[in-house]
């Protein structure tokens, strides 16, 4: 599942669309290779959505101080370096490099990184979104988006264990890019 919201500025308090894309078949989690499962995912909802300029993702870009590649980085490949694409994490990551953020009154820094923009800019448009808490309005919206689109489950199935439901919350991915 993945869920997109588009908007022209970052303080735009509403989004200008919406999209989401439930993809029936993901590959497993693979330690090491996120994107593996999640590329898809958001290949599928921005291949919705109009032709962009930036994409900003709930994780990381790079990974490792050697900067190995993250989910970011491999859609940024994939969409041909034709969109800049900034990721926002809400915790550190092993000796990941990125530019903390503090927003609002919170004293918990979100860490941003970017390919295809300067991260210092990246940081500042994640600085500028609209919303005066530590987790930009519109990241929160997109988030609601895809858990209220989650594909139910008839009534006579039986409901799923906690566990199971935990597994689910995790393989959704938050997405929302600014649109030209």
């Amino acid at each position: 599942m993945a869920a997109c919201l588009t908007f022209h500025y970052g303080s735009d308090p509403a989004p200008t669309g919406a999209f989401v894309a439930h993809v029936p078949a993901v590959a497993p989690y693979e330690p090491g290779s996120f994107y593996k499962r999640e590329l898809p995912c958001l290949l599928a909802v921005l291949s919705q959505a109009p032709a962009l300029t930036a994409v900003i993702i709930d994780g990381y870009v790079w990974l490792g101080p050697e900067r190995r590649p993250g989910l970011g980085a491999y859609l940024y490949n994939a969409l041909e370096q034709g969109a800049a694409v900034i990721g926002v994490a809400k915790t550190a990551f092993a000796d990941t490099p990125a530019t903390a953020v503090v927003r609002g009154d919170s004293l918990r820094p979100l860490w941003v990184a970017a390919a295809g923009l300067d991260e210092e800019q990246a940081a500042q448009h994640v600085r500028s979104l609209y919303g005066a808490f530590r987790i930009p309005a519109l990241l929160k919206q997109v988030d609601g988006l895809c858990r209220r689109s989650w594909p139910r489950a008839p009534a006579a199935r039986v409901q799923r264990s906690q566990a199971s439901r935990k597994q689910e919350t995790t393989s959704e991915e938050r997405i929302y890019h600014r649109a030209s």
